[in-house]
């Protein structure tokens, strides 16, 4: 339900400000990606009535046009530009190890074969929320965190809409996207949405037993979501997507006055 009231405030609000969607797919993790799944994206976006612009818009097309594994030589390109800035270091310690501290010199010096690639925030105002956070897995895989960056860069990416949530996640990457050319997240406007939470006020999960939307669709239509994002703009009444993108602009950009997260591109000391 959460992705779905993402899914549609991204999609009135790239109406309102004439701006084309992408529909981008994460697929690096073989351990978590399946079929099903993916198509089980396309059939939401297409209960919710939300069109696209640039993106695959078939399984088949995206596995052989925007799967993540035709950037692979991206995140290569970008892991060597931070190698050679001297960021990127050798890692056997968990999260919370690295969160409670951990001494780089010794990560790099044990004799752990298997170890993650992290980046050294120590310099970083946001070393304090996300401590050397991974850009690249001990199975080789790349982080969301990292691969995400050179995803909107390759894309052109200038907004991006997310939970609140992610407010963390955007730092780091404003931050990282700072060290390749060009960074473009110098411009990218960033925004932040409230969280649907259940009535106890905690987060959805799927993991926590909330309902999936694949479940969800059996049984309802998406007019629930359509009002939950009418909530947030202030109105009460919404049943359509027709009626979201009918509402006065004013009511868009006060949410995107309200939302947008207001961070200095440069987060280094």
């Amino acid at each position: 339900m959460g992705n779905a009231f993402s899914f549609v405030l991204t999609y009135i609000l790239a109406k309102k400000l004439n701006a084309q969607i992408l529909l981008r797919i994460d697929d690096l993790d073989n351990q978590r990606f399946r079929p099903e799944y993916l198509e089980d994206i396309f059939k939401s976006l297409d209960w919710l009535g939300i069109e696209w612009d640039e993106g695959p818009f078939s399984i088949q097309e995206f596995q052989q046009q925007y799967s993540q594994i035709h950037r692979i030589p991206l995140y290569q390109k970008a892991l060597q530009n931070l190698q050679e800035a001297g960021l990127i270091f050798p890692c056997s310690c968990s999260r919370l190890q690295t969160q409670n501290g951990h001494d780089r010199k010794i990560c790099i010096a044990d004799d752990i074969k298997e170890k993650s690639l992290r980046i050294n925030t120590q310099n970083a105002k946001l070393h304090s929320r996300l401590v050397d956070f991974v850009v690249k897995r001990k199975e080789g895989i790349f982080s969301y965190q990292f691969a995400s960056v050179v995803d909107d860069q390759y894309f052109n990416c200038n907004t991006i809409i997310r939970g609140e949530d992610l407010r963390d996640s955007s730092q780091a990457q404003i931050w990282l996207a700072s060290y390749f050319p060009g960074h473009p997240f110098a411009k990218a406007l960033f925004l932040h949405h409230p969280l649907i939470t259940d009535k106890e006020g905690n987060k959805l999960s799927k993991s926590l037993g909330a309902q999936s939307l694949h479940e969800i669709r059996k049984t309802k239509s998406p007019t629930f979501i359509y009002k939950e994002v009418g909530h947030l703009l202030g109105e009460k009444n919404i049943q359509t997507l027709e009626e979201l993108l009918s509402l006065p602009q004013s009511r868009f950009d006060q949410v995107i006055s309200t939302l947008s997260i207001k961070t200095p591109f440069d987060l280094r000391s």
